[in-house]
Order: C-alpha cells, then structure tokens, then sequence
C-alpha cells in the first residue's frame, strides 16, 4: 500500500480478555496519524491505561466498537465523563460501531451519571451505525466492517480500517471465519483475538487454530491480542508476536 501521509502509531491500551487474564487491561487500541486519532474498543479500564502511558484523551476523534460486550465499550462512558469535567472537550466526537450502540452507550452512562442530555456537554456526540458490509468515511478514515462469528443474536464485527496510506484489520472477538483471510489481504497490521490455546469454542479463536491458517493471511504484521490464561500459561509454545499493554508499534 502507498505508505504517504507519514506514520501511524498503533498502542495497544488493553490485551487481555473480559477477565482481564495476566493484571491486562480489557480491549483498546489507539490509532494515531497525524490528522486524526481513532480508538479501537474501549474496554472498562481505558482511562486508567491512558494515564498510565501518559496519552491525552482528548486526542481521539473517533471511537470505533466492535460489539458490545461490557469489555469491549464500557470504558466509553468513563471517556464522556472526562470530556465534561476534565479534558473539557469541544469538538465533535462520533462514535460508531452495531446496530444499538448508541442505545447501549447512553443507557450505561445514564445508570453511571445520570442522563447524558442533561448534562449539557460542550460538545457534539454523534452515533453511527454500522452495518456489515458496507463501508464508511468518518473523520478522515475509512471503515469496512464485516460480520464476525461471536454472539448468536447480536452483530459482532470486525473491523478493517484505512488512514494516511495503511491499512489495519482488528478481528474483534470472533471465532474462526474465512472473512479474516480474506480481509487480512495488503494489511500493513492484523490486530487478531486470541483468547485460549488449549479450548476450542466457535465464538473465539485458540492460538493452534491461528497457526494453522497463518501462512494464509496476507498481513505484513500479526500482533495477538484478548489474551486469555491458557494463553499466557503457554507462551514457549507460541511462536507468535503477543501484544501486552503499553506495546507501540509504528506503521
């Protein structure tokens, strides 16, 4: 891919899974280029992990969920609740992700702090709708979402993103599908889940299944992430980049 528009910064906020296995944060990942900065997911502990890497989280412009499981958004009401009364935000902020994400978000934040509304922010807050398959332009990024094996009635997605000349693919939590060899196709970075070694599950993926189809993925760099305790127990037997918290990678 043209690598124009100069470097992207990935930091991984959050690898661990919903258990937050090994003391890891829950799912986030922060996308920098030099015109526009997007979250990946934004799991319970993000403005801890923020602060703790010293990262202004008024820098994001875009937050991109996956699917809306607590460990992957919960984190989402925290962010608001530090541009109202902390980072003092005053440019729009848009969030995206499934079909009921802005439902979910509002409704946790209304049982955390009360009605979002009523609380008169300084700023825009904007929902998108994402639907599979169909991609969209949002703050100088680019979006293909796809369907995802995860939950059996709501949408899970994955997420495969383009900005300043790269192209990052995030799995979200999926089981095995065909759609990730696919979609990891001129990727200058694969963000995959890997949340056990030793069980097999059709909602999540198991490091020897992404073994066996890793010579198939058309990335330039693969990073597992959503680490779980099998997982971390087996790591000699992994011969695989593993993500941690606080690992920044430049694109």
């Amino acid at each position: 891919m043209n690598p124009g528009g100069g470097p992207v910064h990935v930091t991984f906020l959050g690898t661990g899974d919903a258990f937050s296995a090994n003391g890891s944060h829950q799912a986030g990942y922060l996308i920098q280029a030099a015109d526009t900065s997007v979250l990946l997911d934004a799991g319970a502990g993000l403005l801890a992990a923020m602060r703790r890497l010293d990262l202004d989280p008024g820098v994001v412009d875009l937050v991109l969920i996956s699917h809306l499981h607590g460990d992957h958004f919960c984190g989402v009401p925290f962010l608001l609740l530090d541009y109202l009364y902390n980072t003092r935000r005053h440019r729009p902020l848009r969030i995206a992700g499934p079909p009921g994400t802005a439902r979910r978000v509002l409704d946790v934040f209304h049982g955390l702090y009360g009605s979002w509304e009523e609380k008169q922010p300084g700023f825009a807050l904007q929902f998108t709708e994402l639907q599979p398959e169909h991609a969209v332009d949002m703050a100088g990024v680019s979006v293909e979402p796809f369907e995802v094996p995860h939950q059996d009635t709501e949408v899970s997605l994955g997420l495969c993103v383009a900005l300043a000349g790269r192209r990052i693919l995030y799995s979200g939590d999926t089981g095995w599908t065909e759609r990730l060899v696919e979609r990891s196709h001129d990727t200058d970075l694969f963000i995959c889940e890997c949340s056990f070694f030793d069980t097999r599950l059709a909602m999540h993926l198991d490091y020897p299944r992404i073994a066996e189809h890793r010579g198939r993925f058309g990335t330039r760099r693969l990073i597992l992430t959503h680490l779980g305790r099998e997982v971390h127990a087996r790591r000699a037997d992994i011969d695989a980049e593993l993500a941690y918290d606080g690992l920044r990678v430049e694109l």
